[in-house]
């Protein structure tokens, strides 16, 4: 098993986790506004509920806002698919109506021919009782424009699946990253307690050493502003802590109030053995969000077809069957079928109109499409650089940790032999918390690339499953 603080890097590379090298919380404006809420679930507990990345991911794609919404967008897309659906498809109806009538006939022409009214027949008709019942039947026959809005609709649809994906291959993400931050941040307030009482230490030894004559009051005070120094960042240490906790608790989906506590054992992260050319072929064809500007690409052009489609001629079929009488007794059935051919003939540029935007909104879709394709040949060549520069940075890193350590144990023990200040051990403190926190970004940075080659592929979702297993 790994140090916690590095195997909590190499977890949050994985999930493409982008803000936990300084171990401060990202703020709100780094990260998808929408993304950052969660539905709470059930009620608040007294005890302490343990929660490990596993349960923080799989809350969070159950219950954060962004993949809730882009769940609902995409039965929102499913919805208006129907609708386009339904244009093609029969549309059937009923009616049934009973009607008392008088009729004017007069007012219709029957009254007179010739100024001559006709023998026998009164103009005043009623009044009289009519019944129908009768079904009504359309059918869309050929209709170029209906067929190819149903098209754009199934893209529009397969868009949303893949944006819904995407969103969940985001919020994995986002969720681990503020996990690991979280993790972060109680990591740095254990190191700097552990600064605070290293700092106790040496005020008492020089409290000591002044008492005895060795060294002078200089040395004492040093040693106080030192001590002092670590009781802040203590206190500023815990307060990051703290928020990162709330931060996470909010995105995925705590009750309100719930108290947890965080696992610092994560699972080892596999390396995984790409050469460019394969990492970029890959994220092509697994990237969801660059499959749905692909599917974006084709609904607009599909959109534009329509529109072609408006100026062709239509073909459709109305029929009515049903009985009609007096009453329902003495009602016979009756029957109509007409086909109808509309042929456009002119229609004051509107359809010109609708073609220039459409064009427009293709040309914008394939923008759309090609500048997201070349940002994911860019990600593979920015991770592929970052792996091999980190990998050298953190050979030389962890040399100077070691050295760092080294000169600490060696400082105390001149101040504590009085053939030395404190000065230099107050240096040799500050040199070994650079040296750990450079170790720590140098293994971020190198964790963070083969990070991103993962989430640059497209499969977080997938790699997770992999990993940690569970996830649904």
């Amino acid at each position: 098993m790994k140090p916690a603080p590095l195997v909590a890097l190499s977890l949050a590379t994985v999930l493409g986790v982008s803000a936990v090298a300084t171990g401060q919380t990202p703020p709100a404006s780094q990260l998808p506004g929408r993304f950052l809420g969660g539905v709470p679930s059930g009620q608040a507990t007294a005890d302490v509920m343990p929660l490990t990345v596993l349960d923080a991911v799989q809350r969070a794609l159950d219950r954060n806002l962004g993949v809730l919404m882009a769940e609902q967008d995409l039965g929102h897309a499913r919805g208006a698919r129907w609708k386009a659906l339904s244009e093609l498809l029969p549309n059937v109806d009923g009616r049934i109506t009973e009607t008392r009538q008088q009729t004017n006939l007069q007012a219709f022409g029957f009254g007179s021919i010739g100024g001559a009214a006709f023998a026998g027949i009164p103009t005043i008709v009623g009044p009289f009782n009519v019944f129908d019942a009768r079904v009504y039947v359309t059918q869309a026959v050929v209709d170029l424009a209906k067929m190819n809005d149903a098209r754009s609709e199934a893209h529009n649809v397969e868009a949303a699946r893949y944006t819904y994906q995407s969103a969940r291959d985001l919020v994995i993400h986002v969720a681990a990253t503020v996990y690991i931050t979280a993790l972060a941040a109680s990591a740095r307030a254990d190191s700097a307690r552990a600064q605070q009482e290293t700092a106790q230490t040496l005020y008492n030894q020089a409290l000591d050493l002044k008492q005895a004559g060795i060294i002078a009051g200089v040395d004492v005070l040093r040693a106080e502003v030192q001590l002092n120094v670590e009781t802040q960042r203590v206190t500023a240490a815990t307060n990051d802590f703290e928020k990162s906790k709330l931060q996470l608790a909010r995105l995925i989906g705590l009750p309100v109030g719930q108290r947890f506590s965080l696992d610092a054992n994560l699972p080892e992260i596999p390396t995984i053995d790409m050469s460019i050319e394969e990492s970029v072929q890959r994220a092509y064809a697994a990237r969801a969000d660059y499959q749905a500007a692909l599917a974006r690409v084709r609904a607009a052009e599909s959109a534009r077809q329509a529109i072609v489609g408006e100026q062709l001629p239509s073909v459709h079929v109305n029929s009515d069957f049903g009985d009609i009488g007096l009453s329902p007794s003495d009602s016979h059935s009756t029957f109509s079928v007409a086909g109808i051919v509309s042929i456009p003939i002119f229609q004051g540029g509107r359809t010109q109109g609708r073609l220039i935007q459409a064009d427009a909104d293709l040309r914008n879709r394939r923008n759309e499409a090609d500048d997201l394709k070349a940002s994911i040949y860019y990600d593979m060549q920015i991770a592929f650089l970052d792996l091999q520069a980190t990998s050298q940075q953190l050979q030389v890193a962890t040399k100077a940790r070691d050295l760092a350590s080294q000169q600490l144990t060696q400082t105390r023990d001149r101040f504590a032999a009085g053939v030395a200040s404190n000065v230099e051990v107050v240096q040799a403190q500050e040199s070994v918390a650079l040296a750990n926190e450079q170790f720590i970004s140098s293994q971020y940075g190198y964790v963070l690339a083969k990070g991103a080659l993962i989430r640059g592929i497209g499969t977080p979702e997938q790699v997770l499953r992999q990993i940690l297993g569970g996830i649904h």
